[in-house]
């Protein structure tokens, strides 16, 4: 790998919040993550003895994730691609609504890598907001990108997913991949069965989020999966003055009933149960 100026770059690694540059690989954990390890269930009964272990280091992944963001303001959680081309419209887009996010008082937290989340980032920063990276240890190394102020490398997903839920008042959806429809699915479920409370999950992009919405209602409102009530929890925009609108409107009405009593589920009929 070289840099700008044609300089070879020594090969960065990180072990959750350690940077090592240089050197050679460590051997055990070439081509491999944390998340793999834990996961990966090998032969034989080492992981027996290894995974009691791991708690204590994602309590402490846990610890530090707190620590970092406890003192962060009013923020919101952009998603979109990696891939995202600088210069292209959607990346023209994350500038742009970063620093409208910004300007409107919200840090900016993106997952800290390349594409849109640089774009949210590097708005943001631009504007004189709050930027914050929240990384993940992936095989192949991924630097935060150059806009983050505030900046984190996970080992473990679950850890960082629970980040971008605890300190965001809402979620903007760019267009994405694999990765950003997990974070819209999961935001979407954790509205729906109320483990949080609900906050705007606004898609960008109506073009490239048509299909995906039209399945949705024909294959499974239609099938009775989802309820209309289900899509409502998703707001579609192509305007970004309308997703800054959209978050202070659900902020003015999450103050307003501050006070209220939480919902009920309506309970259901006791079953009948024959002696």
């Amino acid at each position: 790998m070289t840099s700008d100026d044609g300089q070879r770059r020594r090969p960065i690694r990180h072990r959750g919040g350690i940077t090592t540059r240089g050197g050679g690989s460590d051997p055990a954990a070439d081509g491999t993550t944390t998340d793999q390890r834990l996961l990966d269930r090998r032969s034989g009964s080492d992981w027996v003895h290894t995974d009691p272990w791991r708690v204590l280091r994602i309590q402490s992944e846990f610890v530090e994730g707190f620590g970092l963001l406890a003192e962060l303001p009013r923020a919101v959680s952009v998603f979109g691609s990696a891939r995202t081309p600088r210069g292209s419209e959607y990346y023209e887009v994350g500038v742009e609504l970063g620093a409208a996010l910004a300007d409107a008082g919200y840090a900016v937290i993106t997952g800290g890598g390349p594409g849109a989340m640089e774009a949210a980032n590097r708005g943001a920063c631009d504007a004189g907001g709050m930027s914050v990276g929240l990384g993940i240890e992936l095989p192949f190394e991924q630097e935060l990108n150059e806009w983050v102020d505030v900046g984190i490398l996970f080992r473990y997903f679950f850890v960082r997913k629970t980040m971008f839920v605890k300190y965001a008042q809402a979620f903007v959806i760019l267009p994405g991949g694999f990765g950003t429809l997990d974070e819209l699915f999961e935001a979407l479920t954790l509205v729906q069965t109320r483990k949080v409370t609900r906050f705007p999950v606004i898609l960008f992009g109506s073009a490239y989020w048509s299909g995906l919405l039209d399945w949705i209602r024909t294959s499974m409102l239609a099938q009775g999966t989802v309820s209309e009530a289900d899509l409502d929890l998703l707001h579609v925009t192509d305007d970004v003055a309308e997703v800054v609108a959209v978050i202070q409107a659900a902020d003015a009405a999450r103050v307003q009933h501050a006070d209220d009593p939480p919902p009920s589920d309506a309970v259901p009929d006791p079953l009948t149960v024959d002696d």
